[in-house]
């Protein structure tokens, strides 16, 4: 990630914390970054545009965290998923990001809104992929509404931590609500206890406008990784194949996804891990879409 930019949104999230987003201008947040009005411009079109950047910042170094978390690791191992799901909440409590989230949610600008559900929604796609992997696959048609209810009552359990001042362990109330989730989803599965259909969770999801992934902008990316050089034969064989499969009429999934863990594996602790990381985190996205 460009660390520039991103240090222009830390600065805007500073003082969208400190002030709120309404009340804090662009040329405050020129003058705290100490860059020029030019500069600012180059990576921003407007405030909303620092928003976005914030959240995108929040989920990659959530998903880097929690690819380093699981990376060797049985995906079924439960102290690890606890951890991968408590990374989100502490560095959301780091940078006081729910408060920005309230005032969001609370404010009469859509487009920010549609920027924190945007975020929201991702979070629980995420949440429901690893209910899968940890509890089967009887669990996935209810997978989604197994996270949601997680995220319903987590966000009103740190509510009440937050204004009590209780002393309070992330991990803990997550190892917590996920016991309450392994009590639910059996009667989910075993009789008519569902509460939001499929058609209401598509809904949501066409009614969310993501900020979309495109094959094009995957393979520019796979095109920057090749121009670096100075790969082994292994790297550049799961590469080549890799965008071989991207390239053809009909992109099976079934033949890609297998080939992205080892192609960022080969790249660990060389100086393209971190660019190699984000180009395997696109085309999990991507699939996902089609």
């Amino acid at each position: 990630m460009n660390k520039r930019k991103r240090h222009v949104a830390d600065v805007a999230l500073k003082l969208f914390v400190e002030k709120g987003i309404q009340q804090t201008s662009i040329q405050e947040i020129i003058e705290l970054a100490k860059i020029s009005k030019g500069t600012f411009y180059n990576y921003f079109s407007s405030k909303n545009d620092c928003i976005a950047e914030i959240l995108e910042g929040l989920r990659y170094d959530a998903s880097q965290l929690r690819l380093e978390m699981q990376m060797g690791k049985d995906p079924k191992d439960r102290h690890i998923f606890i951890e991968q799901i408590s990374i989100l909440m502490k560095l959301n409590e780091e940078r006081n990001l729910h408060a920005v989230f309230e005032a969001i949610m609370s404010s009469n600008e859509p487009e920010h809104k549609k920027l924190v559900l945007h975020h929201r929604f991702h979070e629980i796609e995420w949440l429901s992929h690893r209910f899968i992997d940890i509890y089967g696959e009887d669990i996935r048609e209810h997978a989604l509404e197994c996270a949601i209810l997680f995220f319903g009552m987590m966000q009103y359990v740190m509510f009440t931590v937050r204004v009590s001042h209780m002393p309070y362990s992330v991990e803990r109330i997550v190892d917590v609500l996920l016991s309450h989730i392994e009590l639910i989803y059996p009667s989910m599965i075993n009789g008519d206890k569902a509460l939001i259909d499929p058609t209401s969770i598509h809904f949501l999801q066409s009614n969310i406008d993501k900020r979309g992934i495109t094959l094009k902008s995957i393979l520019e990316t796979a095109d920057y990784l090749q121009s670096q050089g100075g790969f082994t034969e292994e790297q550049q064989d799961l590469l080549s194949a890799i965008v071989s499969e991207l390239k053809q009429e009909r992109i099976r999934k079934c033949v890609i996804q297998p080939l992205l863990k080892p192609l960022q594996l080969t790249f660990a602790q060389t100086p393209l891990e971190m660019q190699v990381a984000t180009f395997t985190n696109m085309i999990w996205y991507f699939l996902k879409t089609i």
